[in-house]
């Protein structure tokens, strides 16, 4: 009988997702009044495979006419939304989440077909998370007068929302559904790069009898945005995004009585102590920052790692992503998909080389990867400081740069020393040090021993420039109603 080698490298056979059962149009309007209608710009802009740079469909690009209509359809439907019983505005929004359940395996080949990530994370992570926050949000209809005591509260209007392309049907649902939940209506623009997923949502949400106007879906890119944020009569701005264009939008309606909350950009510490369970300890490395490519404003792109053990946890973490497979989204044996696009594969290039030149130790995984597409191998950075443009800068992307500590002061000054305050990981067997972080960190997400956890009931949003407000939870709700 012949031995197994184990110490020969596994290969693992190609399991790609079936395609077969998504449907999708060669060109999608936009989508006003419960309707899908042609843009009156007349203008469509491709939208692409990033795994293989081809097409998938043509999307509509709206104009500040286009804008306005759909303005005009959610402020007609507010006046009947917004006095619908709140019982039936709640049983909307639970068919709706129902109906993303439904077709969940629709919408997970789809965002990674639209936006690269691998389909583990699409299937187990995005849809099921879109799903709960209409869930979620569906109990909150009925009971917002309990959930604010001694307050009337009422809705603004009409929300504007915009949203990144990291994340699009999650973004999305964690957009819309707070806000028909507290009886506004919306006009939502996804990222040009991925769209589909949102304009897939419209077809379910004219399949889910919702009314005419309470959703309005408007595909573009910055200056449809722009139109949003600058229409008159859009009585809230809900942005998730970079910290650039946030402090473009908070420019903009400087002056203005619109109420807004702005989730940007993030540099996330992540800090293991020597007392932390380690090969756990790396899993949650990996988790922080090669999830979606790194393309997570949360995710923990500094790595802090007590003195100690530093050599053990950077031999462990090496070896860790020498095994991750990087490739075709759609096959369920990948870890890390495509880069979004070939402008942000660029970026992150650019920071790569500026890594190198500022005299950083670069270690990267050695994978083979396509041919076609944009691609990144993981990335680790030894022997950085805190003056390092890649400490200090968001990458968006699979880089990591990691730094050593000796006391839990000095990693406090180090983790509170960058211009953002978005999210943050600890990793210790002591309660003692993670209430101390948790009380000194400045961050508006802090993990303890994992990362990357995100639920509907459980606010998240940042400090300094990571921006303002908070979306999820009851704190969520409170940015999409007024008080009497």
């Amino acid at each position: 009988m012949s031995k197994i080698d184990i110490n020969k490298s596994w290969k693992y056979d190609a399991a790609p997702e079936s395609k077969s059962h998504i449907k999708l149009k060669d060109k999608y309007d936009l989508f006003i009044g419960g309707e899908f209608v042609k843009p009156l710009s007349k203008k469509y802009f491709n939208t692409l495979n990033p795994a293989t740079n081809q097409s998938i469909a043509k999307i509509a690009d709206a104009n500040d006419k286009d804008i306005d209509k759909a303005v005009k359809s959610a402020r007609k439907a507010f006046k009947s939304w917004s006095k619908l019983d709140s019982k039936e505005r709640g049983k909307y929004i639970f068919r709706i989440a129902r109906m993303i359940q439904e077709r969940a395996k629709e919408f997970a080949v789809i965002e990674s077909m639209d936006g690269g990530k691998p389909i583990r994370e699409s299937r187990d992570i995005d849809i099921p998370l879109a799903a709960n926050h209409f869930f979620y949000h569906a109990g909150w209809a009925d009971k917002l007068e309990y959930a604010f005591p001694n307050k009337k509260p009422t809705p603004l209007g009409v929300a504007g929302q915009i949203i990144p392309w990291n994340f699009p049907l999650l973004m999305a649902a964690w957009k819309i559904a707070p806000a028909i939940a507290c009886g506004n209506t919306v006009v939502l623009k996804p990222a040009e790069s991925t769209s589909l997923t949102a304009l897939k949502l419209a077809e379910l949400i004219q399949d889910s009898g919702l009314p005419k106007g309470v959703v309005n879906i408007v595909t573009g890119a910055g200056k449809t945005g722009a139109a949003i944020v600058n229409h008159p009569d859009i009585n809230k701005i809900a942005f998730t995004g970079s910290t650039e264009v946030g402090k473009l939008i908070e420019r903009s309606l400087a002056g203005i009585e619109k109420k807004t909350t702005l989730e940007l950009g993030g540099k996330g510490a992540n800090i293991i102590f020597e007392d932390a369970a380690i090969d756990q300890a790396v899993e949650g490395i990996v988790n922080a920052i090669f999830f979606n490519q790194g393309h997570v404003c949360c995710a923990g792109s500094r790595l802090f790692i007590q003195e100690s053990v530093a050599d053990t946890v950077i031999d462990k973490l090496k070896d860790r992503i020498s095994t991750l497979i990087v490739g075709d989204p759609l096959d369920k044996n990948t870890d890390i998909g495509a880069i979004n696009s070939i402008e942000q594969l660029n970026i992150i290039n650019k920071y790569i080389k500026i890594g190198k030149k500022e005299g950083g130790e670069i270690y990267q995984a050695k994978c083979l990867l396509p041919k076609q597409g944009n691609w990144c191998p993981p990335t680790l950075f030894l022997n950085v400081s805190q003056s390092h443009t890649i400490v200090q800068e968001e990458i968006f992307g699979p880089v990591l740069a990691i730094q050593t500590f000796r006391t839990i002061d000095e990693v406090i000054e180090k983790a509170n020393n960058t211009p953002f305050g978005l999210s943050a990981g600890v990793w210790t067997e002591k309660g003692s040090k993670i209430f101390k972080l948790t009380k000194e960190l400045n961050a508006g997400v802090v993990w303890a021993n994992t990362y990357n956890k995100f639920d509907p009931s459980s606010p998240f949003g940042g400090f300094k420039e990571s921006g303002m407000g908070r979306e999820g939870g009851l704190h969520g709700l409170k940015s999409y109603l007024k008080f009497e």
